[in-house]
């Protein structure tokens, strides 16, 4: 389980994130709302390692305390992050960036495995192992971005916003495959502007605004909260 107590993250003066508090399961889907600028992505980076969290912060993962952990050992902890961007390597083919995934020790002696569940989740990118990342559309580099922190074989896995300039039809596919992802076994923490897609595939979730976690919920209490339906859901 991926536990977070007291998260704080400063930007010089201004308060990033405001003592938040969440929980993960393994085998759950939660997603985070907020507007722009709640502070969403910033979380994930903090989890990431690549924000420095403020004092009284606790983090872990199955009881592995990951803020006392270099970032670069997060990975081989379980913990994987597809950034917002993707953050690949444009010039290389699918399958050398998918290969990159299985560098972490934890992942090394699985890699056959993970690369065929990898296509299995994504069947689009087996019929373009060799070709150039850089050459694909955004859904597809999406794809690819997700089987990459899948070969790492996570018990966690944080998303930054994957439907992020994707077509509708693209954006459900996508989120067909984070689904089936849960039902592997993995814990998924989702950060996403559209609530519509991400509520239909969350078990729980929680609200943030202006850094702080001001709500929290199942899925299904989440879709039925006027609150939640006039900000996210295009309700009256």
């Amino acid at each position: 389980m991926l536990e977070v107590s007291a998260l704080t993250v400063d930007y010089g003066k201004h308060r990033a994130l405001d003592a938040v508090n969440l929980t993960v399961r393994p085998a759950e889907l939660v997603v985070m709302l907020g507007a722009n600028g709640a502070g969403k992505s910033t979380l994930l980076r903090a989890l990431g390692g690549m924000r420095q969290p403020g004092p009284g912060a606790r983090v872990t993962l199955a009881g592995r305390d990951l803020l006392a952990m270099p970032p670069h050992h997060l990975v081989n902890a379980g913990l994987a992050l597809v950034p917002e961007g993707r953050g690949l390597f444009a010039d290389l083919s699918v399958l050398e960036n998918l290969r990159l995934g299985a560098l972490p020790p934890r992942a090394r002696s699985g890699e056959k495995r993970n690369l065929e569940r990898a296509l299995q989740l994504f069947p689009r990118l087996g019929e373009r192992l060799k070709q150039t990342v850089g050459t694909m559309s955004g859904g597809e580099q999406q794809m690819v971005a997700v089987a990459r922190a899948l070969m790492s074989e996570p018990t966690m896995l944080l998303l930054d916003e994957p439907s992020l300039g994707l077509s509708p039809l693209m954006a459900q596919e996508l989120f067909q495959a984070v689904r089936q992802v849960k039902a592997l076994g993995v814990g998924i923490l989702l950060v996403e502007q559209n609530a519509h897609l991400s509520l239909a595939i969350a078990d729980r979730g929680y609200v943030m605004a202006t850094g702080r976690v001001v709500g929290e919920g199942s899925a299904e209490a989440l879709r039925q909260d006027p609150a939640v339906q006039r900000a996210y859901l295009g309700g009256g």
